[in-house]
């Protein structure tokens, strides 16, 4: 009978996975804040903030993909994309508009 503790189980792996993702999130958010208080409150451009926040999604998308994880359904990725065109859309008018 083997008599030493267990050092990592898959409990382990899964409570240190949604540690990640919640710190993964106070990141993100708050790179997100940063830049929003950036832009609105100091009149600073804040794209490289904003590029971080979004690279570091594709960087996670990329990985789940090579691994062969599904983690977005077919509809929701292809409704993002729509979203993210209209929002891209929407920012396009807004720009030209206040540029006027």
């Amino acid at each position: 009978m083997n008599d030493q503790p267990v050092i990592r189980d898959e409990r382990t792996f899964a409570v240190a996975d949604k540690s990640f993702r919640f710190a993964y999130m106070v990141l993100a958010f708050g790179v997100l804040i940063t830049g929003a208080v950036r832009g609105l409150a100091f009149q600073e451009a804040c794209w490289d903030l904003l590029g971080l926040v979004f690279v570091s999604s594709v960087v996670a998308t990329v990985y789940q993909r090579a691994k062969h994880v599904q983690v977005l359904p077919r509809n929701r990725a292809l409704l993002s994309v729509l979203i993210a065109m209209a929002v891209a859309l929407a920012g396009g008018i807004a720009f030209v508009l206040l540029k006027r």
